[in-house]
């Protein structure tokens, strides 16, 4: 049967982004999926180097232009990119295509689902958990003994006539107590929360008035508030240490260039799932730095206790922040590459 039908229509149909790029990445063709993708209309792609549009690829660009040499198609099933400062994940496939006596490389782009990235949350979330379980059963094995050690100091420093040696039992003393220490931060704050309805605007200047005493000779804050956001049923002080751990490593990685950055931004979203819980309207927060970004191989891992990018960190801010969110219902999610380091908090407003 004949059909007026054109490849064209067809391909503006696909929910699947389409683009047509020469060995340079210049873009020859998009369809409309990848102009919605790309923030920008097909005239002005024309031509237009795809490394232009995106600040941030996990999958290196520069391996497109392989599938020409050697004539096989490159597959990544898990790409994120980074356009207009938005994170995007997304499937890709790229494969060698000829048209008039011309080598292109046909890019798909196609977006990972709803449902997919839902079951990934949850999975990520109890590996977390399992973490912290572990780490928490490991936290009071090593308090009970300590315990014991110390009170054991005490006594042999009484019995001791030489105070010559007293330095040594305080030194285990003092050793005792540290441990002890970073044992009750493993362990998180064991208080009941007290909740009740608060301005998260009151809680984000807060820790930007602690942060800026800190730091205000090489940190500027900038504040991006929405002022028509309600109130929200938090234990401010949890909150606000979570929102302060993740500020504070920030300020000290930024310590290390000149035009350090900090973006306070809050915002409403609707239809937000939280650890499989649907929830019809959330506060979100929004934190970002303009720093070197978060190493690669730490981006899985970097909300586990203990786990820390700086030599002389303890890897727990983090830990807490989630642990102090999660108790809340609320999550914590985190995109960074170079120069761009953004950390956003949820919290539920209400559920359906």
């Amino acid at each position: 049967m004949a059909t007026s039908i054109t490849t064209t229509s067809i391909l503006n149909h696909l929910i699947t982004a389409i683009l047509l790029v020469d060995a340079d990445l210049n873009i020859h063709y998009a369809n409309n999926a990848a102009e919605q993708l790309l923030r920008c209309s097909q005239r002005r792609l024309q031509h237009q180097p795809l490394t232009s549009l995106i600040q941030h690829s996990s999958l290196t660009l520069s391996r497109l232009p392989t599938v020409l040499e050697g004539g096989d198609g490159l597959i990544d099933g898990e790409v994120t990119l980074v356009i207009d400062q938005r994170a995007h994940q997304v499937t890709l496939h790229a494969t060698p295509f000829t048209e008039s006596q011309q080598r292109f490389i046909l890019i798909e782009l196609k977006p990972i689902n709803q449902h997919h990235k839902i079951d990934q949350d949850l999975r990520q979330h109890a590996q977390q958990q399992a973490a912290k379980e572990l780490i928490r059963g490991l936290a009071h094995e090593i308090k009970n003994p300590l315990g014991g050690l110390r009170g054991a100091a005490q006594l042999l420093e009484k019995q001791l006539q030489d105070v010559q040696y007293h330095e040594y039992t305080q030194m285990i003393i003092r050793q005792a107590d540290r441990l002890r220490n970073l044992v009750d931060r493993l362990l998180g704050p064991q208080k009941h929360s007290q909740r009740q309805k608060e301005n998260i605007h009151q809680v984000l200047e807060r820790v930007r008035q602690l942060v800026d005493i800190e730091h205000h000779d090489h940190l500027h804050i900038i504040r991006d508030y929405d002022p028509s956001l309600p109130n929200v049923q938090i234990d401010s002080a949890q909150i606000e240490q979570a929102i302060l751990n993740i500020v504070s490593n920030a300020a000290l990685v930024l310590q290390e260039q000149d035009n350090g950055t900090i973006t306070l931004r809050t915002r409403s979203e609707h239809q937000v799932i939280i650890h499989g819980i649907h929830h019809k309207l959330v506060v979100r927060i929004d934190i970002i730095d303009n720093g070197p970004g978060i190493p690669e191989h730490l981006k899985d891992i970097v909300f586990y206790p203990m786990v820390s990018g700086r030599s002389d960190g303890t890897g727990l801010g983090l830990s807490i922040a989630q642990n102090l969110v999660d108790q809340h219902q609320g999550k914590i999610e985190m995109q960074s590459h170079s120069g761009h380091t953004q950390f956003t908090l949820y919290l539920p407003l209400s559920s359906v």
